[in-house]
């Protein structure tokens, strides 16, 4: 039995022991988790119950996003070591599927995905994971910082994606921690400039230290309008759809340039729909992102390096035994707020 912090059902946690069995295989390790995300998909199983087809049909241990450090060894792993700081890449593949020897092992059907019904996630002392899926972090590099690993591991597969080129001009829909990993992605793959939308003031001032050129708020201000202008008329190369508000779609169109790109990667809770032929006369080419592959590694290297600085990201910080509250916070954030991390005891 361990003590975690349990979706018993929609509207319903609980910090409980429940128990969770899991063996030391050769190549995998025990690590001890220390810091760890409240992810969106958690408050929206939280308060949905569901996100799409992945329904919580039992109780399940929230939590996805984290870092820890090494307490155990399997006996053929050599590359990490007992007391080795690490983040891990939380999905792990079927290596024989046919997804997963394309590349494309985020797709694989068969992936086990931490805190994706009914797989289990790690708001709890420690887990089992695969050596292959854990990552050392450098000695410049906390473990609050590690824990954003992955959701910037999103927005750098979002812009992998796009095929960002040096000099290419961007907007992103939606300051949330997602629209912010791409914007710092965005930035860090070559965009010079990148403007961003949202409804909440605070956040887009955020965006601007970070790197935005442009905000608009748009309860007030016309995106399209605003895009045209930044760009003469002619529309942004790429454009990054972060909220999940089917309603944005149509803009997003509007707003790119000839031949310009169009990647989804919130997730709406209704279908969205745009207007084909106004895509197809500027040959827009249209990518959707679900989750990443291959790019955790590089992830930890931009923050070593210290050109990605995910610190201003973390809003609050809360301790295990105030998970309750603080899923409450991350369900009714003030404003500005974007990540709400929980502290595991060491």
């Amino acid at each position: 039995m361990v003590k975690a912090v349990v979706l018993e059902e929609k509207d319903k946690l609980s910090l409980r022991d429940i128990k969770v069995e899991e063996k030391l295989g050769r190549r995998d390790v025990r690590i001890g988790l220390r810091n760890i995300g409240i992810c969106g998909s958690d408050v929206h199983y939280y308060t949905h119950g569901k996100i799409g087809p992945f329904e919580v049909r039992a109780p399940m241990i929230l939590g996805h996003e984290a870092s820890g450090v090494i307490l155990e060894v399997g006996a053929d792993v050599t590359e990490l070591k007992e007391g080795d700081r690490v983040c891990m890449e939380p999905g792990i593949p079927d290596p024989t599927s046919r997804a997963s020897r394309l590349g494309i092992y985020n797709l694989d059907p068969a992936v086990r995905f931490w805190a994706t019904p009914p797989i289990h996630g790690i708001l709890r002392p420690d887990v089992i994971h695969p050596a292959d899926f854990t990552f050392k972090l450098p000695d410049n590099v906390s473990l609050k910082q590690a824990a954003m690993v992955e959701p910037l591991a999103t927005g750098v597969h979002a812009s992998t994606k796009a095929q960002i080129k040096p000099g290419d001009i961007a907007v992103i829909t939606g300051a949330g921690t997602i629209g912010f990993v791409t914007l710092l992605a965005a930035r860090a793959a070559g965009c010079a400039r990148v403007i961003v939308s949202d409804v909440d003031d605070a956040k887009l001032e955020l965006a601007r230290k970070l790197g935005a050129a442009v905000t608009v708020n748009v309860r007030s201000q016309d995106l399209v309008k605003v895009v045209k202008k930044e760009t003469d008329g002619w529309g942004v190369d790429v454009a990054f759809e972060c909220s999940g508000n089917q309603k944005v779609a149509p803009s997003l169109f509007e707003a790119i340039c000839p031949g310009g790109r169009v990647v989804f990667i919130g997730m709406p809770v209704e279908p969205i729909a745009y207007d084909v032929t106004n895509a197809a006369v500027k040959e827009a080419r249209v990518e959707h992102i679900f989750r990443y592959a291959h790019v955790f590694p590089r992830c930890v290297a931009m923050m070593g390096s210290g050109d990605v600085d995910v610190t201003p990201l973390i809003t609050k910080t809360f301790g295990f035994e105030d998970s309750i509250r603080a899923f409450e916070f991350a369900t009714k954030p003030p404003t500005g707020s974007v990540k709400v991390q929980i502290e595991m005891p060491s």
